[in-house]
Protein backbone atom coordinates (compact mmCIF):
# COMPACT_ATOMS: atom_id res chain seq x y z
CA UNK A 1 0.00 0.00 0.00
CA UNK A 2 2.71 2.20 0.75
CA UNK A 3 4.44 2.19 -2.44
CA UNK A 4 1.13 2.65 -4.48
CA UNK A 5 0.95 5.91 -2.79
CA UNK A 6 4.14 7.04 -3.38
CA UNK A 7 3.59 6.31 -7.17
CA UNK A 8 0.19 8.03 -6.92
CA UNK A 9 1.84 10.94 -5.29
CA UNK A 10 4.76 11.46 -7.23
CA UNK A 11 3.57 10.81 -10.27
CA UNK A 12 1.25 13.48 -9.47
CA UNK A 13 3.62 15.64 -8.59
CA UNK A 14 5.32 15.23 -12.07
CA UNK A 15 2.39 15.98 -13.92
CA UNK A 16 1.76 19.11 -11.71
CA UNK A 17 4.98 20.41 -12.85
CA UNK A 18 4.28 19.57 -16.63
CA UNK A 19 1.18 21.53 -16.64
CA UNK A 20 2.21 24.26 -14.80
CA UNK A 21 5.26 24.61 -16.80
CA UNK A 22 8.24 23.89 -13.75
CA UNK A 23 10.72 22.77 -15.93
CA UNK A 24 11.01 25.28 -18.75
CA UNK A 25 13.14 28.21 -19.42
CA UNK A 26 12.12 31.70 -18.77
CA UNK A 27 11.92 32.17 -22.65
CA UNK A 28 10.02 29.19 -23.22
CA UNK A 29 7.81 30.67 -20.36
CA UNK A 30 7.07 33.25 -22.19
CA UNK A 31 6.70 31.74 -25.81
CA UNK A 32 3.71 29.58 -24.13
CA UNK A 33 2.59 32.54 -22.54
CA UNK A 34 1.99 34.46 -25.22
CA UNK A 35 0.84 32.06 -27.99
CA UNK A 36 -1.55 30.19 -25.26
CA UNK A 37 -5.35 31.48 -25.17
CA UNK A 38 -6.90 32.53 -21.34
CA UNK A 39 -8.72 29.73 -21.57
CA UNK A 40 -5.84 27.06 -22.44
CA UNK A 41 -4.15 28.86 -19.31
CA UNK A 42 -6.66 28.04 -17.29
CA UNK A 43 -7.30 24.78 -18.09
CA UNK A 44 -3.19 23.91 -17.43
CA UNK A 45 -3.72 26.10 -14.07
CA UNK A 46 -6.56 23.82 -12.93
CA UNK A 47 -4.91 20.56 -13.73
CA UNK A 48 -2.09 21.32 -12.23
CA UNK A 49 -3.82 22.49 -9.02
CA UNK A 50 -5.65 19.54 -8.67
CA UNK A 51 -2.67 16.64 -9.30
CA UNK A 52 -0.32 18.73 -7.30
CA UNK A 53 -3.09 18.51 -4.36
CA UNK A 54 -3.58 14.47 -5.29
CA UNK A 55 0.06 14.08 -5.36
CA UNK A 56 0.99 15.88 -2.11
CA UNK A 57 -1.58 14.08 0.05
CA UNK A 58 -0.88 10.59 -1.91
CA UNK A 59 2.41 10.85 -0.08
CA UNK A 60 1.16 12.22 3.13
CA UNK A 61 -0.94 9.28 2.97
CA UNK A 62 2.66 7.27 2.46
CA UNK A 63 4.25 8.80 4.87
CA UNK A 64 1.98 8.52 7.61
CA UNK A 65 1.56 4.72 6.57
CA UNK A 66 5.44 4.63 6.92
CA UNK A 67 5.41 6.49 10.28
CA UNK A 68 2.58 4.08 11.87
Amino acid sequence: MLKLFMIIGVVGICLSGIFIGAWTTGAEQRANFHSETREHRQFRTKISLYTGILGALSLGIAGLIWYF
